[in-house]
């Protein structure tokens, strides 16, 4: 039984990584938007949407990496 959870816990792992590149290849994207641009231009910074995929991401990523590499 404890084999399956850890099988379970790595799969769940692997799927919070590539999840969490997928976002932030996706805010990446996101950012070169014609109206992103238009945002940093007058603002200076990223819009709203873009730093909560960069966050999502960021966050499932080491959540994912951990489950994946814990014992």
């Amino acid at each position: 039984m404890a084999m399956s959870s850890a099988t379970t816990t790595k799969m769940i792992g692997l799927a919070l990584t590539v999840t969490g590149i997928g976002l932030a290849i996706w805010g990446y994207q996101l950012s070169d938007s014609v109206g992103s641009q238009l945002t940093q231009a007058v603002t200076g910074s990223d819009t709203d949407r873009v730093m909560t995929f960069y966050i999502a991401g960021a966050v499932s990523f080491v959540v994912g990496l951990y489950l994946f590499t814990k014992k």
